[in-house]
């Protein structure tokens, strides 16, 4: 039996007009279309609030939106290409408001200027620069070389010696704050691993233990 086949031509969505709501699909836009080719202003209006209700049955999630049929009938005018006149209960949204871009952060220009210690870590030690000498700030200072040791072990599982890490602070500080002689760093498990824990500076307290310490069972020197 000879077969035949017939030409059956095929509308692809690659192929037509981009959706303003896709999440509503194309044939709500339809819908749209036949109410605003309505003559009847009152009629029109019917089948406007009858189009919200299927919107909303499309698109549940906007219930969980404050004032969603508000949200809905500005969705049908973005839908309607804000050419859309009929009795809505809200007014009728602006264009340009509606397609305003976002407001850009501004972003910090200055560039951290040690990745593996990070920001907080040059803010932190800004601070110091501006305390005046004391037992306290020995010991943050102290506290926070037995942190940014355990941030640089992350990076680099080999091992630091202390020198390194008051280097780093120092240098940090644009040379505005100089370690104290003397100041010792509780020894290191050589088990430990570390992970990346928060920060747990433990100001003035003699035991300088941060969180990501506990394997340690050096002695403080």
């Amino acid at each position: 039996m000879e077969q035949t086949t017939n030409n059956i031509g095929l509308d692809y969505n690659t192929e037509r007009e981009k959706l303003d709501m896709p999440e509503y699909g194309r044939n709500v836009l339809k819908m749209v279309e036949l109410m605003k080719a309505e003559p009847d202003k009152d009629k029109r209006t019917r089948q406007a609030r009858a189009i919200i209700k299927v919107m909303e049955l499309l698109n549940p999630q906007v219930r969980q939106l404050d004032n969603f049929d508000h949200k809905l009938w500005d969705h049908l005018y973005m839908i309607a290409g804000y050419d859309l006149d009929v009795d809505s209960p809200y007014p009728a949204p602006e264009e340009e408001e509606m397609n305003t871009r976002p407001v850009p952060i501004p972003m910090k220009g200055e560039k951290i200027k040690a990745t593996h210690y990070g920001r907080n870590i040059e803010k932190i030690i800004g601070l110091l620069c501006e305390e005046p000498d004391s037992e306290v700030k020995t010991e943050m200072i102290r506290s926070l070389a037995i942190y940014m040791r355990q941030q640089y072990l992350i990076w680099n599982k080999d091992s630091v010696s202390d020198e390194t890490i008051f280097k780093d602070i120092e240098k940090l500080a644009d040379y505005k704050l100089k370690v104290p002689e003397g100041i010792k760093l509780s020894q290191i498990n050589q088990e430990a691993q570390f992970n990346r824990p928060g920060l747990n500076i433990n100001v003035g307290q003699g035991g300088g233990k941060s969180r990501g310490f506990r394997r340690n069972k050096g002695k403080r020197k």
